[in-house]
């Protein structure tokens, strides 16, 4: 942690009556680490319309900050004051004030960053193992709902701005993949724990996440990120590259369905 700032997140915010100072080469560094864990995105994103490209990026760079704050590590309170931070940031966004540089991008393009802001404090909760896997969902319904209203905003659904109640499912979906890639399996509910061999528990959460992983629905780039999250999730490894003739073939399909 750098001294002054959250895991070098702040970027300096000039005096008031002066323009934000962009930060260029910081916000390529934090699409640069989301890029890093999805390479398959440089083939992916020709599947969605140029306007949103930029968008899309920084956008899903936030929301792996935030999940990776929430869930990563094995001791909670760095995390916990990182997310903190974020939901003073973002309800700063709100009101014309930005300290992050993902804000350059993402701060003037949607209205409903102080509900993702109110959102953040159930993440914690979340790192705790559920008791089924009705409850692992429900947990994450708050955060879900903000950021399917945010990807409604941003690019809209079938053309349509709003809460995204069609991309609801498939967010919640994209938050649970996303939680195989930490390690351990705190995320598997008990029910699938009990009288199992303590060894393929997440292989087990991920077939039943498979099973009832939701239809289309929502925003171009949320339906390309779910096929991509899934596909991973089919081949046995959250964390591993889908080949780029299977990106191909599943980025098409999610961004003409």
């Amino acid at each position: 942690m750098q001294s002054g700032r959250l895991a070098g997140d702040a970027v300096s915010v000039d005096r008031p009556g002066t323009a934000y100072r962009v930060d260029q080469e910081a916000l390529e560094s934090f699409v640069g680490k989301w890029r890093a864990r999805w390479p398959e995105w440089s083939v992916a994103e020709v599947f969605v319309p140029p306007a949103h490209r930029e968008v899309a990026l920084a956008w899903a760079a936030l929301q792996q900050e935030l999940t990776d704050a929430a869930w990563g590590g094995s001791d909670s309170r760095p995390g916990e004051a990182k997310l903190a931070w974020w939901a003073e940031e973002l309800t700063g966004w709100s009101r014309g004030m930005r300290r992050h540089p993902l804000g350059v991008v993402l701060q003037a393009r949607a209205t409903s960053w102080p509900t993702l802001a109110v959102a953040l404090p159930t993440l914690p909760a979340s790192r705790e193992r559920p008791r089924d896997p009705e409850e692992a969902a429900s947990a994450l319904i708050p955060l879900a709902g903000a950021i399917a209203a945010i990807d409604a905003e941003l690019f809209g659904s079938d053309g349509q701005a709003g809460v995204d109640r069609p991309g609801l499912p498939l967010v919640i979906a994209c938050l649970q993949q996303a939680r195989f890639q930490q390690p351990a399996d705190a995320h598997v509910p008990l029910s699938l724990l009990a009288g199992q061999p303590d060894g393929g528990a997440r292989g087990r959460w991920a077939r039943h996440v498979l099973a009832h992983w939701p239809a289309a629905g929502g925003s171009r780039p949320r339906r390309v990120w779910a096929a991509l999250a899934r596909e991973r999730l089919e081949r046995g490894d959250a964390t591993r590259p889908v080949p780029s003739w299977r990106v191909l073939w599943q980025s098409w399909r999610a961004a003409r369905n």
